[in-house]
């Protein structure tokens, strides 16, 4: 069976862009990150289910402290506040300093060991909060990186197949495929119940209302 390297971070666009892999006739190696992120512990477990819900071949948790070393992101150092008040103008405090790039790197690294042809990977660019490593050019900048990289017999293409869609249709694409959204996790700030004031929590309730379903994780606002 041909194998696609699926990076599950636990929230709903990870977790369509695998099942639509799976939908593609991929056998899925599901590879996760712990990097120190404040619903550290609330994506883990979202992955678990998602990862038997996608009935995946191999599983990878991958710890990376590091990133807490570094900071520099409000989803990483708590001394910088999670914005509560809309979208912001340019990069917001939430993005992680090139962490698309080493998520990418260390998947490559396991597609390479497990015989894989691809990595899904969910990016939006369209519909997203303005982080420059989910942009469709840098995805294909990295893909070349990776070719460059491997073994001339490696061949691994990078897949990003809702990167120009909007949540609403996100939302359509997992009901579609029988995504269970309440195994996914999309809150900056809460593992318990989600705040619904991020800005992740705020595109996701949006696309759930545009497409005309309700959410099933709870919310306290």
């Amino acid at each position: 069976m041909k194998r696609a390297v699926c990076i599950v971070s636990g929230g709903m666009d990870s977790a369509v862009a695998a099942a639509m892999a799976k939908k593609e006739g991929y056998g899925i190696v599901a590879v996760h990150f712990n990097y120190g992120q404040r619903t550290e512990a609330k994506e883990l477990e979202c992955f678990r289910l998602l990862a038997e819900d996608l009935e995946a071949l191999e599983r990878y948790e991958i710890d990376l402290p590091f990133f807490t070393q570094i900071g520099a992101s409000a989803l990483t150092d708590e001394s910088i506040e999670i914005p509560t008040g809309g979208m912001e103008e340019g990069v917001p405090v939430t993005y992680v300093p090139f962490r698309n790039g080493i998520f990418l790197s260390i998947a490559a690294a396991i597609a390479e060991k497990e015989g894989a042809e691809a990595i899904y990977i969910g990016v939006v660019e369209e519909d997203s909060s303005g982080y420059p490593d989910c942009r469709e050019s840098y995805i294909k900048a990295m893909e070349r990186a990776i070719e460059l990289g491997t073994r001339e017999e490696t061949k691994i293409q990078i897949r990003m197949p809702l990167v120009h869609l909007h949540k609403s249709q996100i939302v359509s694409t997992a009901l579609k495929l029988g995504v269970e959204l309440g195994h996914t996790w999309s809150c900056y700030k809460e593992e318990e119940e989600a705040c619904g004031v991020c800005d992740s929590c705020r595109l996701r309730l949006a696309g759930f209302r545009q497409a005309g379903v309700e959410d099933p994780i709870p919310y306290q606002s």
